[in-house]
């Protein structure tokens, strides 16, 4: 059986942990607070012209127009399948 996941906590993992902490902290992208944004190197262009909104928890890379929210980048950068980076995630939550 396949196990679903609320959507309520799809929203709290997407929304509640801060993407710049999961970026900088746990996925060990590089990073860098540049003219106060904090900035990453894109997983998918290699650009550093990124920045994270803490407002929407939302990072953007502004060379290949990707937007990310923390599932979406642990997947990209960690190679995972959707339920694995919700894991990690909820993992995450925990420490």
């Amino acid at each position: 059986m396949i196990k679903l996941h609320s959507k309520s906590k799809l929203r709290r993992l997407r929304n509640d942990i801060p993407i710049a902490s999961v970026i900088g902290d746990f996925l060990d992208v590089p990073s860098k607070i540049f003219e106060g944004y904090f900035r990453f190197l894109c997983p998918k262009c290699n650009e550093f012209n990124t920045a994270v909104n803490p407002a929407t928890n939302l990072g953007r890379c502004f060379s290949c127009k990707t937007n990310y929210n923390c599932i979406d980048i642990v997947m990209i950068v960690k190679k995972y399948n959707f339920k694995e980076a919700v894991e990690f995630l909820e993992n995450f939550r925990k420490l």
